[in-house]
């Protein structure tokens, strides 16, 4: 919980940059983290899970992280021009 709680402060600026609101929310969002990870253990090692409450809980997780600021963030991963003709030319 820790480990979840120190890396959306870290997301956000810093433990020391967050109102008591902003806090509570993290706290929050952590435990709700830590809820889904515990289901997607479960299911990862065949065991049934109810994927309401998974997708109930991962939509208020987004909800929430969204109140916070926390944003996400595009990553471009077009190839460039070299990449592709050196792919193509490997195919």
């Amino acid at each position: 919980a820790r480990d979840i709680f120190d890396a959306f402060c870290r997301d956000l600026g810093g433990h020391d940059q967050l109102s008591e609101a902003q806090t509570q929310l993290v706290r929050r969002a952590s435990m709700i983290s830590i809820k889904c990870e515990e289901m997607e253990s479960h299911g990862a090692n065949g065991e049934q899970i109810d994927l309401d409450v998974f997708g109930k809980l991962t939509d208020r997780l987004g909800r929430t992280l969204q109140r916070l600021g926390i944003k996400r963030v595009l990553k471009n991963i077009t190839p460039s021009v070299a990449d592709y003709v050196e792919h193509v030319n490997r195919t």
